[in-house]
């Protein structure tokens, strides 16, 4: 599976991540991340599709929960889904904001974001 870097995961997922990055995976260094909305601490950057995550250049993060993440798809090589719709939806709101369709606070479904007008 191919992430498209949406956000999503790494904010609405609970999984097991890395506490120190330069201790690498290792028995206490791992802990819980509840999701929920909240960003996980090694996600960075401020746009879906653009989001990017601090430990994934690290020659152990294949080791790691997320690096082992993925859902059912035909090949590897196969975009992520979630992404997919999380980056379509982001553009449907974006445009609607941009064409002044939206009206107050429109907000995105979880891990998008929220564009205020």
């Amino acid at each position: 599976m191919i992430c498209l870097r949406c956000g999503y995961c790494c904010k609405w997922l609970s999984v097991v991540i890395v506490d120190g990055p330069a201790k690498g995976p290792v028995e206490g260094n791992l802990v819980f991340h509840e999701g929920g909305g909240k960003s996980c601490k090694h996600q960075r950057g401020s746009e879906p599709g653009k989001y990017r995550c601090a430990i994934h250049n690290k020659r152990w993060y294949k080791n790691t929960p997320c690096a082992h993440h993925g859902q059912i798809e035909r090949s590897p090589r196969d975009k992520c889904r979630m992404g997919v719709y999380q980056l379509a939806l982001a553009r449907n709101v974006k445009k609607e904001v941009d064409d002044g369709k939206a009206e107050g606070r429109v907000e995105g479904v979880r891990g998008v974001g929220t564009i205020s007008v």
